[in-house]
């Protein structure tokens, strides 16, 4: 005799499940992208595991495998185009074209303004918006060709809308990445892809782990009305509105703050 349907079950399947899509996950070895990946896998995407840390690739698929997902690690450099391109060759080679785009690669330094280097600026620059930018039209150029609805998730920061102090090159590639956000959200409404962006607020990962001092900490925590950092699955409901072609049918050119109330938050 097989068990009862739990409606609510089938009801928020209905709404989240991702069965049967397929999630290119760029940045997804780090800590953040990872646990964006596992819940794309959770809910039942196929999980292409995008990055350079190529010890932490193989890892993060045995992991979305233990959720029982179906997942790959593909090592690629994100600034390179060619490198992502011939992601895209896999993909099609394999009649799975995805769709759903996220970008999750960044990098991080906090230099005081004055002594930041043309080095450091390019480095930053490349990997946090470069790395989008192509990502999006290497990608992108399948979500459309497969004329149906896609989603597009750039993970941005709150020092895209607040900057923050210590972290110039940081916040203006991320201002940059918002931006560039809406502009595609408008462009590829009419073919049905959705593009927003994700703006976590203070999650430790090995990318801010230098900027977090003591003294910033405290001042984090004084001007953080929840009074703690995130957690990185605190990140998975709006990942998966986003994701989601049922509960995120209508949302596009938008930029959910997770950040536990730092943005409300004046004196």
């Amino acid at each position: 005799m097989s068990s009862p349907v739990d409606p609510s079950a089938a009801y928020l399947r209905q709404l989240f499940g991702l069965d049967g899509l397929t999630a290119v996950v760029i940045g997804g070895t780090g800590t953040l992208g990872g646990s964006i990946a596992d819940t794309l896998g959770r809910a039942g995407a196929h999980v292409v595991v995008v990055g350079s840390n190529t010890p932490a690739g193989p890892a993060a698929v045995e992991r979305l495998k233990g959720f029982g997902a179906t997942a790959e690690f593909v090592p690629a450099d994100v600034t390179s185009r060619s490198d992502l391109e011939a992601i895209a060759k896999h993909l099609a080679d394999q009649q799975r074209l995805p769709d759903i785009l996220v970008n999750g690669a960044g990098v991080n330094s906090p230099t005081p303004f004055l002594e930041i280097t043309d080095d450091e600026w390019d480095r930053i620059m490349n990997v946090n918006l470069r790395g989008v930018r192509l990502a999006c039209q290497v990608f992108g150029a399948q979500l459309l060709a497969k004329q149906a609805p896609g989603s597009i998730i750039n993970i941005a920061s709150l020092s895209a809308i607040t900057p923050l102090s210590r972290v110039f090159t940081y916040s203006a590639s991320k201002a940059a990445v918002l931006n560039l956000t809406q502009n595609l959200a408008r462009e590829w409404a009419p073919q049905k892809i959705r593009v927003n962006a994700l703006s976590p607020g203070f999650f430790p990962a090995e990318q801010n782990r230098k900027v977090l001092t003591a003294d910033r900490i405290d001042s984090v925590m004084r001007h953080t009305p929840m009074k703690r950092f995130g957690t990185p699955d605190e990140l998975a409901g709006a990942v998966l509105l986003m994701a989601s072609p049922t509960a995120g049918s209508f949302l596009t050119g938008a930029n959910l703050v997770v950040d536990g109330g730092f943005t409300a938050m004046t004196i």
